[in-house]
């Protein structure tokens, strides 16, 4: 049985039960694999990306301020209150184990770049069945602006952390994947790392395209793929040209011919995210992020874009401000929207 959030209960439709792959394969059958790549045109077809707006330099200044308040509390190890199943990767004697896992998504409605829905969705780890699930749909006034994705979408998707934890406290998140990334970004701190020091969450970011950071480019990596040396591995290292480790590029499962770009999002290690990821994948992305994106896609065709609220600029910059500094810095921005 799916859990709704209360909130959504009255308005959602009946859910579309799918039937998992048996727990003991991780290879799908050939109509499966059609399935999904059908999945992944749907949905690019629901994310088209919005032109970069004329942006402001003082705002990108204000975000690049809350970006470095944020970076302090960044924790780039293991620092996790459960295990994995079978060992590993919990703080001594703790005794809990991993069960809960979240996935969080955006998808937009249509040609409307600022209508989107987002996600939330909490699966089983053991079975990989989604168990909760909610919705918030919502107009973003803040603009997107390449490599500031966290300031138009961590707000949302942290209020839908926070009902969770009010409305299923059995069943929260014990760690949750970001559909973007976390420190494999162009300043080192995506989405995911957002996400996780504002929730306070481990967090993994998942990227289905990589930042050309630090020497990384795609053709790069894909030509590391293909190294004889390497064809028969899962996991590729992504090392800069300056030495540092941004992620990893991962074979997910042994139909695909794409790579995942796994990164650090926050409160756990690289090593630690590959496992989780690797334990979550029926198809190429991790089912936590693409029962997420599959959910979001169907909660806007089916309900019509309706009942919507407005996200701007300053409740973005608030919301930071306030989680960030406890309120003691929130007359340091100007809120008002540029």
């Amino acid at each position: 049985m799916v859990r709704t959030c209360p909130d959504q209960q009255r308005s959602r439709p009946p859910l579309v039960r799918r039937s998992p792959l048996p727990s003991n394969s991780r290879r799908p059958p050939m109509e499966a694999i059609a399935s999904e790549e059908d999945e992944e045109a749907a949905s690019s077809s629901f994310n088209p990306p919005p032109p970069p707006p004329p942006s402001s330099p003082a705002q990108l200044s204000r975000w690049i301020e809350a970006e470095d308040l944020l970076r302090r509390r960044l924790i780039e190890r293991d620092d996790l209150p459960w295990e994995l199943p079978g060992g590993g990767g919990a703080a001594a004697g703790s005794g809990e184990a991993l069960k809960y896992v979240g996935g969080v998504d955006l998808s937009f409605a249509g040609d409307d770049g600022s209508l989107a829905c987002a996600t939330l969705v909490v699966l089983d780890l053991s079975t990989l069945r989604v168990v909760y699930e909610d919705f918030d749909v919502v107009r973003l006034e803040v603009p997107y602006v390449p490599g500031f994705l966290a300031f138009r979408e961590a707000p949302v998707l942290l209020g839908l952390l926070e009902k969770v934890k009010s409305s299923a406290k059995d069943i929260c998140p014990q760690l949750i994947m970001v559909d973007g990334n976390g420190l494999l970004h162009p300043r080192g701190f995506g989405l995911a790392c957002h996400l996780g020091v504002l929730a306070d969450l481990p967090t993994i970011g998942i990227g289905k395209n990589l930042h050309h950071v630090d020497g990384l480019t795609l053709s790069g990596v894909k030509q590391l793929l293909a190294a004889k040396d390497n064809l028969s591995k899962d996991l590729l290292t992504l090392t800069g040209s300056s030495g540092r480790i941004w992620g990893v590029a991962m074979r997910s499962t042994w139909n695909t011919s794409k790579p995942i770009f796994v990164s650090i999002g926050h409160r756990i290690s690289l090593q630690t995210a590959a496992k989780v990821v690797g334990m979550t994948c029926k198809y190429r992305v991790p089912e936590p992020v693409r029962q997420a994106d599959i959910r979001s896609r169907d909660f806007l065709r089916k309900n019509g874009y309706v009942n919507f609220r407005i996200l701007t600029q300053s409740m973005v910059l608030s919301i930071v401000v306030r989680r960030c500094c406890n309120g003691f810095m929130d007359g340091w921005f100007d809120m008002r929207p540029l």
